[in-house]
């Protein structure tokens, strides 16, 4: 009787496995950009091909856009939980909450965007008004970083935000000025020989001075928590730079010097590093600024969550290493992560991080861009399709992976509002580029936001379905 239950699973297993292999998804084509001349084709997984799947109307939310599904503790603030093996954000009600957010929600600041803004609102009470709308009636339920604050919170309807705030960047802004305005050796995010300046008692007081101001948001339901910085370097041969490229009175090269000491012997030098010191190294430094800023946070406000300084998947070599992570876990409520030049996530890798830190993850910048929407779409870092629609199809396949993943909590696609080619005060990788969900005369890119809208409405379905499935 076992030998034939046996066989049956197998059977069901294998005829489940070919008929995955027999579905037709569609194939979009992608580059890196339009100076790219390869493009290459890749499967768009979608909510249609779901076997089984059958799409819904959207259920009842929370205020604050959350699944009315099951209630745990409600704390008044949002937090995370892990539920049946899967990692939640919980609402202040105490609702089950998956991010389903847009960064730079904001109106533009060029005179081009300006004078669409005026012409189509008149007021940045209208605007935030009718464009938070557009967000919930695609789906959307919060809204990520560089975002404007203030009109948000003030709002009638608030949507869920975020705060990010820069301690290591003000830092750096001064810095740089002793060095006559340019490094002489410098990465693409410009920090001086790709080191983060952690170990400067200099840089303790811009930690004041950055978080200073959040004890306002303290008391406001609506806010998820707090990004510091973006995007830092945490490279793997921090330890090597910093012995052999600072000068011999420098802080960070004292203090790196004093930390190899300490577990080689006075005698060694850079060329006795190994790979296990540079990763240890890098962990010791990682959590220098992880200490400084989450214990300035907490003092500011103990109510809110630290969603992390924004890991950049690009380079990979943070997300792929374990005592990175290990840190992350500690002073991380959520980890957020910027992912770019992959078609879709890796499950393997997402597990990792879940494994590795002990906290769910969250994606907060990731686009396409649309060959169709008339711009150069020579700068950013995502990828160029020939459609917005194929800039839906990329959504679904990617957030897919996401919703099928129980370390993921959410998303912020990068962004609300597409690049104006002729505001040259914007950094180059933000000049000329289709992100946004509307152009800079805000009108909305329907058939992205028709793509958009079927995952959003679905995505708590969509955990049951896949944590049923698997």
């Amino acid at each position: 009787m076992k030998h034939s239950i046996y066989v049956l699973l197998c059977f069901i297993s294998l005829t489940s496995i070919q008929a995955q292999k027999k579905i037709a998804y569609q194939k979009v084509e992608a580059r890196q950009n339009a100076l790219d001349p390869k493009w290459v084709a890749y499967d768009a997984k979608t909510i249609d091909k779901l076997p089984g799947f059958k799409t819904k109307k959207p259920e009842p939310t929370s205020v604050f856009g959350s699944s009315k599904m099951w209630q745990k503790e409600a704390t008044g603030f949002f937090r995370t939980q892990k539920v049946d093996n899967r990692w939640w954000i919980i609402d202040p009600e105490g609702y089950p909450y998956i991010f389903k957010g847009v960064a730079v929600f904001n109106a533009g600041r060029s005179e081009n965007q300006q004078k669409a803004f005026d012409a189509k609102y008149g007021s940045k009470e209208n605007w935030v008004k009718q464009e938070s709308k557009l967000l919930r009636d695609n789906g959307f339920n919060g809204v990520g970083a560089w975002s404007n604050v203030e009109l948000v919170r003030n709002a009638e309807n608030p949507l869920v935000y975020t705060v990010i705030i820069s301690p290591m960047g003000m830092y750096h802004s001064d810095h740089i000025k002793k060095f006559g305005g340019k490094y002489k050796q410098a990465s693409w995010q410009n920090y001086r020989f790709d080191l983060v300046m952690v170990f400067d008692k200099e840089f303790d007081q811009y930690i004041e001075k950055a978080i200073s101001e959040v004890s306002q948001y303290k008391n406001d339901k609506y806010l998820m928590g707090y990004f510091t910085d973006n995007e830092l370097p945490w490279y793997n041969d921090a330890l090597d730079k910093h012995l052999t490229l600072l000068a011999k009175d420098e802080q960070g090269y004292l203090a790196a010097k004093e930390w190899f000491d300490q577990r080689k012997g006075f005698n060694a030098s850079a060329s006795d590093i190994t790979q296990e010191d540079r990763v240890a190294f890098t962990a010791f430094y990682f959590e220098t600024y992880m200490k400084k800023v989450t214990e300035a946070l907490k003092k500011a406000d103990p109510n809110h969550m630290y969603l992390g300084c924004r890991f950049n998947q690009d380079k990979e070599q943070e997300l792929t290493n374990p005592e990175i992570f290990k840190v992350a876990g500690k002073y991380m409520d959520i980890i957020s992560i910027n992912h770019y030049r992959k078609w879709e996530p890796s499950q393997e890798l997402m597990n990792n991080w879940g494994e590795w830190s002990g906290k769910p993850f969250l994606i907060t910048e990731w686009y396409t861009k649309g060959e169709d929407s008339g711009l150069p779409n020579n700068t950013g870092a995502g990828w160029l399709v020939r459609t917005q629609k194929e800039r839906g199809l990329f959504y679904q396949n990617f957030t897919l992976e996401l919703l099928k993943n129980k370390n993921s909590v959410g998303w912020h696609w990068f962004k609300y509002m597409d690049n104006d080619p002729a505001d040259l005060s914007t950094d180059y990788s933000n000049r000329d580029s289709n992100k946004g969900i509307v152009n800079s005369n805000f009108e909305p890119y329907q058939p992205l936001l028709k793509e958009m809208k079927i995952i959003n409405d679905n995505a708590y379905e969509l955990t049951r379905y896949f944590d049923k499935k698997n």
